[in-house]
């Protein structure tokens, strides 16, 4: 690059030049030099070594450097005004990328940043291209009410806007309240590290508003959100964070006018799981562990876990099958012997959402005894929650596959998609499978039934499944060990619907 003592500068051009680099140099030089150097010493990416970290090598274009670089109503300058942003590539895919700059200000929202986040959320919404926020802030600037408030719209409206049209992923870093907080709840994918936390408010203004005095991680760690749904993936550091962005991506297609990209997995042809029948008990009142299937089933055995430590009685993920990005929604027979209760509902209706909107096949792995009943069931919701996943699956318009794998009794086979003749690409059961309005056991005690008619009701639940297939209930009853090669037969046959353009869900 030519400096200002480059001699072939004409001199007409010189001056400013040197002042141009000048002005660069200290907007890329971020916050104060201890508040660098603190985060080296803390071993801590600062915002800009962030986004070197997670995109392409040499791909980073920033926008907006000198945002903030001049004082207003004697207010200091704000190098890049506290966040750092761009267009850059992720694995050779266009997207655009922002960093909250906590050395700057506590990397707090001025009206400057307002800008750029708008600008930012502008161009991915017009480019049609992903955006991925790293969130490491304070929120709104304190200092903001001490200015004249410029007229602009405002960036949670495009981030509105945005949603289910290309994917966008925040990553929370560290603390991250307010209005940068909320950058996060709108956007489709959550990732928090361990040294991330989000709220509303943070614990200076709790204890001043409210009297509780309470440390960030209490408030809004990775331990509460994760629980709470809020955060869909906690990762132990950056790096992890940046990798499970990468991987995410590759699940989706860079908007919602096209369709997922296909993956040269080398695991995506026929084979028979021929260790299912060993991993999935035959009595339906014994516990296994869902994931299992799921590696057995899918490309490699590479299942990406989608919002784990919330509600776990549902498994919600993204994988590949023959090469093509699907997400799987299934019962875990693990927690709760896989009722579907209000938070488990409520996560697989936000999933199946999702899917839905970036056009992945959704497989539906079927094993439960029903929606969760009792007093706190209801107090909770969970009638609402499931109504809400109920629609979400019928309302489906990518290729829909389900499998009852051992039982779905009542509402709770319906939310996984088993009901005949409900849009699906295709349905299969195995053999033996139990379904009714609610298990033989419960129901009989309930109706004080006799010994015997106790025991009519039970023969009547073992073979209901053969009547079922007897009259279409399904559109095959499979050997368990073909289940891979039957979902293959079924990816195949709704690959047609890409030739019809891709249009974003409205």
């Amino acid at each position: 690059m030519s400096t200002a003592t480059d001699n072939s500068l004409p001199a007409e051009w010189a001056e400013l030049i040197k002042f141009f680099e000048q002005q660069n140099a200290q907007a890329k030089a971020m916050g104060r030099p201890e508040k660098v150097q603190q985060r080296r010493d803390n071993n801590l990416l600062n915002a800009r070594q962030r986004i070197t970290a997670l995109v392409d090598d040499g791909s980073f274009n920033e926008i907006g450097a000198l945002v903030g670089s001049i004082e207003h109503g004697g207010l200091p300058a704000a190098p890049a005004d506290a966040l750092v942003g761009g267009l850059a590539t992720i694995d050779g895919r266009p997207v655009v990328v922002g960093a909250e700059d906590a050395t700057v200000q506590g990397g707090s929202i001025g009206h400057g940043t307002h800008s750029k986040r708008l600008r930012l959320a502008n161009i991915a919404h017009r480019e049609k291209v992903p955006m991925v926020m790293l969130l490491d802030g304070a929120g709104e600037r304190a200092s903001n009410a001490l200015l004249r408030h410029p007229y602009a719209p405002n960036d949670m409206q495009e981030m509105a806007a945005l949603s289910r049209k290309v994917p966008t992923i925040a990553v929370v870093m560290g603390a991250s309240a307010g209005h940068g907080a909320i950058t996060a709840l709108l956007s489709d994918i959550v990732i928090m590290t361990t040294e991330g936390a989000i709220f509303s408010a943070g614990p200076p203004l709790v204890a001043a508003a409210m009297g509780e005095i309470i440390n960030k991680e209490d408030l809004g760690g990775p331990a509460v959100h994760s629980r709470s749904g809020v955060v869909h993936n906690v990762v132990e550091s950056e790096q992890q964070a940046f990798d499970l962005v990468h991987q995410y991506l590759s699940f989706l297609p860079s908007n919602g006018w096209q369709y997922p990209p296909q993956a040269d997995t080398d695991d995506s042809g026929q084979r028979r799981l021929d260790q299912i029948l060993h991993t999935l008990p035959r009595d339906g009142k014994q516990a296994y562990n869902v994931y299992k299937i799921i590696e057995q089933l899918v490309d490699n055995g590479l299942f990406r876990d989608f919002n784990p430590d919330f509600g776990r009685s549902i498994v919600t993920g993204f994988a590949h099958l023959g090469g093509r990005p699907v997400a799987i929604v299934a019962n875990q027979p693990s927690v709760m012997a896989g009722s579907i209760t209000h938070e488990a509902a409520e996560k697989a209706a936000y999933f199946i959402d999702l899917a839905d909107s970036y056009h992945l096949p959704v497989i539906f792995l079927a094993d439960n005894p029903g929606v969760m009943s009792g007093s706190g069931a209801e107090k909770a919701g969970t009638l609402r929650s499931a109504a809400a996943m109920y629609a979400a699956q019928c309302k489906l318009s990518t290729p829909k596959l389900h499998v009852t794998l051992r039982k779905a009794y009542g509402f709770g086979s319906s939310l996984m998609a088993m009901n005949p003749f409900d849009n699906q690409t295709i349905s299969f059961a195995f053999p033996g499978i139990a379904l009714g309005g609610i298990p033989a056991s419960g129901g009989g005690a309930a109706a004080k039934m006799s010994t015997e008619e106790q025991a009519f009701f039970e023969q009547v639940e073992r073979e209901g499944w053969l009547k079922v297939a007897d009259t279409l209930g399904y559109d095959e009853v499979i050997d368990p060990r073909q289940l891979r090669n039957k979902l293959l037969a079924g990816l195949d046959i709704s690959r047609e619907r890409n030739s019809q353009p891709a249009t974003p869900k409205r």
